[in-house]
């Protein structure tokens, strides 16, 4: 089969890779109805992360069941199943406490740019739903597995409330996905700082009610400007770099909370600066799989429409045009039809 593989910065190819198999008695095999691109997978194909080997890509899915490991007892083949980027057994002292996404038995998923995907412990990560959905909600569904799932994480980390001040650092697919979920938490107001047209359309879509285009000090100051001098009440920080958690930790009020989703690069924090700041942080990997019955249907009973965060629909064979397209920023987010 058709497959996606990174060999290292600007080169992805769709090139024929081994069919997956059943490794472990916890594994299942599922067809996937789409596939897509992520903004970490740029991190590789930028340069930014070292790739010493060929690496199978691809961690967001949704699909068919076609086969299950002898160990699997709740999910079945012919089962439509959206999982989680983090493979959890969700029993674990962590899974328990909802932190799947720290689960003692770990994996990322991989290889799931592809028509067909393995994955490891299918009972706790997969969750099916009743009956096969409409196509016209796969992205949706799609996107839940992990953009979705980690911009509620995102705000859900910063505590976003019923007539809450919420301020978005990052217009990504995850910033936007951070938008609606404040939005469907409740937030009084919700400000989207973000400098490109499509991305202001689509977060003011998705319910921001404010956009600030300056970036760095001058976004902060324009936050406080907009705030009465206090600051925003919750904070999700959505990119990963220094300046955007800066941006994201001086934005927010004493007392108030930041969700760092971004998965951070060059970031260094002063112990001194985080003392008197008096702000809470906490993120990481989203547990997804905690978020995953509420947020499918939301999608099911059509309540939010996340899949908009698509704006490029393409074959797998044209991949690279995908990965192009985003590091270029001519695209929010790619989708890969099998």
């Amino acid at each position: 089969m058709l497959g996606t593989v990174l060999y290292g910065t600007g080169d992805v190819r769709c090139e024929e890779v081994v069919e997956p198999k059943i490794l472990k008695p916890t594994d299942a095999i599922i067809k996937l109805s789409a596939s897509c691109v992520c903004g970490s997978d740029l991190w590789a194909y930028r340069g930014v992360r070292d790739v010493n080997e060929p690496l199978a890509m691809g961690h967001e899915y949704c699909g068919v069941v076609v086969e299950v490991g002898s160990a699997v007892k709740t999910i079945k083949p012919g089962q439509f199943v959206v999982g989680s980027f983090c493979l959890s057994d969700n029993t674990c002292p962590h899974c328990q406490f909802g932190f799947q996404s720290s689960c003692e038995q770990r994996e990322f998923m991989v290889g799931a740019q592809a028509p067909y995907a393995r994955v490891p412990l299918a009972d706790g990560t997969l969750v099916a739903t009743a009956e096969m959905p409409s196509d016209d909600l796969i992205p949706s569904l799609l996107a839940v597995s992990d953009v979705l799932g980690t911009g509620w994480y995102a705000a859900d980390a910063a505590g976003v409330q019923e007539g809450s001040t919420v301020v978005v650092v990052g217009d990504g697919a995850v910033g936007l996905m951070g938008v609606l979920s404040a939005k469907q938490m409740g937030a009084g107001r919700i400000i989207a700082m973000s400098r490109h047209k499509t991305r202001q359309d689509l977060a003011l879509e998705f319910g921001a009610t404010d956009i600030v285009s300056e970036r760095g000090d001058e976004g902060v100051a324009r936050i406080k400007e907009m705030t009465n001098g206090v600051g925003a009440d919750s904070v999700l920080e959505c990119v990963g770099m220094k300046e955007s958690m800066m941006q994201a930790i001086n934005c927010a009020r004493p007392g108030g909370k930041i969700g760092f989703v971004g998965v951070p690069h060059g970031v260094e924090l002063d112990g001194q600066m985080l003392f008197f700041q008096q702000k809470s942080l906490l993120g990481g990997p989203a547990p997804v799989r905690r978020y995953l019955p509420h947020l499918m249907d939301l999608v099911l009973t059509r309540q939010i429409n996340p899949g908009k965060v698509f704006d490029l629909e393409i074959p797998l064979a044209d991949v690279a045009e995908g990965y192009k397209a985003m590091d270029e920023r001519r695209a929010i987010k790619s989708l890969l039809r099998m």
